[in-house]
């Protein structure tokens, strides 16, 4: 695979000195085209140390707007990062819509170096391979450009800059003994290298191999290559936008209705509840301190319909933990910024480190449910939502997350008694706005709609718990009682 990039094409100072003078203009162009078209741009430069990956940066970032560029050169993970999952770290990072992100370390970096190493195997090396081809299909189905550069010189030529670079006292710092520990594993390397970029070069984010022997014809080939991908992007605009048009579903409910079969009637005397209430939240109260001694971390998802005591259920799950613990995270409609990105990615860059709780009030579910409900997300969007969650979710259990989801269930007469009593009583009326009773109209919609998410993202390692919450004490009784039992499980 790397022989194409091994065949002496070189490019002299006049002739690169003409070419750059358009690439710069050109690439200035397309920038700003960019920065109006919705879309954003993660630039990948992967490839063989001493290849010159920074140099080309440092280029790049010379020829540009620096007003709408970040350059991401990530070392080793930091102790926060180490305690989420790995792609935390790169999702924290990615551009907002209009914006460009430049990888010199990327998601590929550290599956290859494990497998090098040998501290994974080929099994598990071709899942993490697997996640990043899932990862970058929703970036680009999400308005990403992904453009993957792979910069390659042969092992003769990365030995010769290194003694090169080590005979200049004022660049010898950039050859550190891990970079010959790399050199002389460079077979190796270029094995794993050549998987990974075969199985991952996909339609959608394909790897551009770049001959990196001479600069001159490497910095030209890789900004032609992104110019060249910018400029197809911004010609397919329109065709794919149209692709998007978004349109209100309005699902029914099927046979079998799972939430219907719920019994409703299910309910807690203020004695029992009393006696279940402090037995479980005493129970919850040990165990969340246990979190941080088995390194686990908890995520509770919250689901249900307008009114159903999804709050009234957190409340009685925070009563018992130490306020240092966790964070309720109440999830609105998103923010300009958050529109800017991926969807999932407001969900990411809040996800709880090791030892902690985070709490969910409405979660990344609004995506097949609000959103494909209302319209705000197109038929394409929420149907690629079920796979991508339940990837995100496989990923939070694999980091050792502990993530239990919970639809509490009402019926739609319970909820209409609970509106009114909303009204009524003054220190409640901000809970019922005119949204929430447009949305009773859409009721088997909506419920039609949750059926079907229960159905396809329930997993063994993020389940969903169904909670018959017409009577409120049974609900917060129940809730407890799974999030105990599930504690139980995972950390005896």
């Amino acid at each position: 695979m790397f022989e194409t990039a091994e065949v002496g094409s070189s490019l002299g100072k006049a002739r690169f000195k003409k070419i750059a003078e358009s690439l710069r203009i050109d690439l200035l162009k397309a920038q700003h085209d960019l920065a109006s078209s919705g879309f954003s741009l993660v630039v990948l430069v992967g490839g063989v140390e001493g290849a010159g990956k920074t140099e080309f940066a440092n280029l790049l970032l010379s020829w540009a707007d620096a007003h709408f560029v970040e350059t991401h050169a990530l070392a080793e993970p930091s102790d926060e990062e180490r305690e989420r999952p790995p792609a935390w770290r790169f999702w924290r990072t990615l551009p907002a819509r209009g914006r460009t992100a430049l990888y010199l370390t990327s998601w590929y970096t550290r599956p290859i170096v494990e497998r090098v190493f040998k501290r994974s195997g080929s099994a598990e090396f071709d899942q993490s391979l697997d996640r990043l081809i899932d990862f970058e299909r929703m970036l680009t189905q999400e308005n990403a450009l992904v453009v993957k550069l792979w910069f390659h010189i042969s092992k003769a030529e990365q030995a010769r800059r290194f003694r090169k670079l080590e005979k200049d006292p004022d660049q010898r710092w950039r050859v550190t003994p891990v970079d010959w520990r790399f050199h002389k594993k460079y077979r190796r390397f270029e094995k794993i290298c050549e998987h990974a970029l075969m199985k991952t070069s996909t339609a959608e984010a394909p790897w551009q191999i770049v001959e990196a022997t001479d600069r001159r014809w490497r910095n030209a080939t890789a900004a032609r290559l992104i110019l060249e991908a910018v400029k197809k992007r911004l010609e397919d605009k329109s065709s794919a936008e149209l692709a998007k048009q978004r349109k209100p579903d309005r699902p029914r409910p099927k046979p079998g209705n799972i939430i219907r079969k719920l019994d409703l009637s299910l309910k807690l005397s203020d004695k029992t509840f009393d006696r279940e209430l402090e037995k479980l939240q005493g129970r919850l109260g040990l165990l969340a301190q246990r979190l941080r001694r088995d390194r686990r971390s908890l995520i509770l998802a919250f689901e249900g319909s307008d009114a159903a005591g999804k709050g009234g259920a957190i409340r009685r799950i925070t009563e018992a933990m130490d306020a240092r613990l966790y964070r309720v995270d109440s999830v609105a409609a998103p923010t300009d910024e958050e529109k800017a990105h991926p969807y999932l990615w407001r969900f990411w860059r809040v996800l709880p480190r090791l030892g902690r709780v985070t709490l969910y009030d409405r979660s990344w579910y609004g995506r097949v449910l609000v959103e494909r409900v209302e319209g705000f997300a197109a038929p394409s969007e929420w149907r690629r939502a079920y796979a991508e969650i339940n990837a995100f979710e496989e990923q939070l259990s694999d980091s050792g997350t502990i993530v239990l989801k919970f639809w509490l269930a009402i019926s739609a007469d319970e909820q209409l008694r609970r509106f009114k009593d909303r009204q009524k009583t003054a220190y409640k009326q901000y809970k019922i706005t005119a949204e929430d009773w447009r949305n009773r109209e859409k009721w088997d919609a909506y419920q039609a709609a949750a059926c079907e998410m229960i159905e396809r993202t329930s997993t063994d390692h993020a389940p969903w718990v169904l909670v018959e919450a017409e009577d409120k004490k049974w609900a917060r009784v129940k809730v407890l009682k799974a999030v105990v039992d599930r504690l139980s499980r995972e950390l005896d």
